[in-house]
């Protein structure tokens, strides 16, 4: 792509964030929320590439001074100035020109949002469910480290231990956008607490990560509904079992149940169980739109296929494999205690490279 069809792509671009920035500001607009909100989220996708276009104007502008300076002047200190300008400024100008092709590419509408993670033993008994645990417990290590907050909404342990299921709301900034490369099936390999022979076995878990779905992006009709109560269990104090505070929550068209029961109040649980029944029923549609994702991807990186194996965690081995990207590390013990930092790099890095080849055969 040459010079000057970057510039004039940034061109659009940055009329239509400076229109956006108007239209956030009009009186109308700021009186229709859904439209307010909208234009807020757009803007703040288009930032980026605006800031980016700033660099990129300036660095061939200096370029293109610091190659007139070479053809014109005499004085050969100002010359060679002018050679180590060039020399810096056209790979900074390559890596710009590579940033700006990305940024031009679509991103997933649902990367900024917030997450629905939901973590299940799969087979392997109460060893799965054990594993289920400690996947959850790598997951809250990694929130620490990212800054992000998380609420658990549901659970059910399992019988020696773990989470036969465990169902959690994650908050922060692009959450969505780096968990959802976790949703599909992890595989532990290791001997069990249950084993006496001391023989290895396998079992499994599996994680589906949802974006979360905002006010404004469903039409929520509360007379689909049915609202059932009934008496929290677990942790909680002397009233959990005696109150009927938790909610469960049935969408008579999709057949959808959610049920919430973290908190004390019927209303605060009502509150959290409607947020996650909006949740999974926008992520009916959204599915398609990972469907259509993986019929173009190869490596299916983030298509939120649950039922795909995506992870082994071998523990005699020490070693993490990421069999999408076949990316095999052995540092076993800080990944479980939330390292996970540098696999989701690189399956975000595989998935550019796939949406840049996209965008160069279209």
């Amino acid at each position: 792509m040459s010079d000057q069809s970057i510039l004039s792509k940034l061109d659009g671009i940055r009329a239509k964030f400076e229109e956006t920035a108007r239209q956030i500001s009009d009186p109308d607009v700021m009186s229709d929320m859904k439209r307010y909100v909208a234009l807020n989220k757009e803007y703040k996708e288009l930032m980026p590439v605006v800031e980016a276009s700033d660099k990129y104007r300036n660095a061939v502008s200096n370029l293109q001074s610091a190659k007139e300076i070479l053809q014109t002047e005499k004085d050969e200190e100002m010359r060679e100035m002018a050679k180590l300008e060039i020399e810096e400024l056209e790979p900074r100008i390559a890596e710009l020109e590579e940033e700006i092709k990305l940024l031009l590419i679509p991103a997933d509408p649902q990367d900024s949002k917030n997450a629905i993670l939901e973590i299940r033993g799969g087979t392997g008994g109460d060893e799965a469910a054990i594993f289920a645990g400690d996947l959850l417990r790598m997951y809250v290590r990694f929130f620490e480290k990212k800054g992000w907050r998380y609420e658990i909404t549901s659970e059910s342990e399992g019988t020696s231990g773990g989470y036969k299921e465990v169902v959690l709301k994650v908050i922060g900034e692009g959450v969505y956008g780096v968990l959802k490369y976790e949703s599909g099936v992890h595989r532990v390999q290791r001997v069990p607490q249950t084993e006496t022979q001391g023989r290895v076995h396998t079992s499994a878990a599996s994680v589906a990560v949802l974006p979360e779905a905002e006010e404004f992006d469903i039409d929520l009709k509360m007379d689909d509904i049915r609202k059932d109560t009934f008496c929290a269990s677990g942790p909680g104090g002397q009233s959990v079992n005696t109150t009927y505070s938790a909610i469960r929550l049935t969408h008579i068209p999709t057949g959808i149940v959610v049920q919430c029961q973290d908190q004390k109040s019927q209303l605060k649980n009502f509150d959290k169980a409607l947020e996650e029944l909006r949740t999974r029923i926008y992520n009916l549609e959204y599915q398609k739109y990972l469907d259509e994702i993986a019929s173009k991807r190869k490596t299916m990186v983030s298509t939120g296929d649950r039922s795909a194996k995506i992870r082994t965690y071998n523990y005699p081995q020490g070693r993490v494999t990421d069999h999408r990207i076949n990316l095999t590390l052995y540092n076993l013990g800080a990944i479980m205690d939330g390292d996970l930092q540098e696999i989701i790099d690189k399956l975000q890095f595989a998935e550019n490279a796939e949406r840049l080849k996209a965008a160069a055969e279209e």
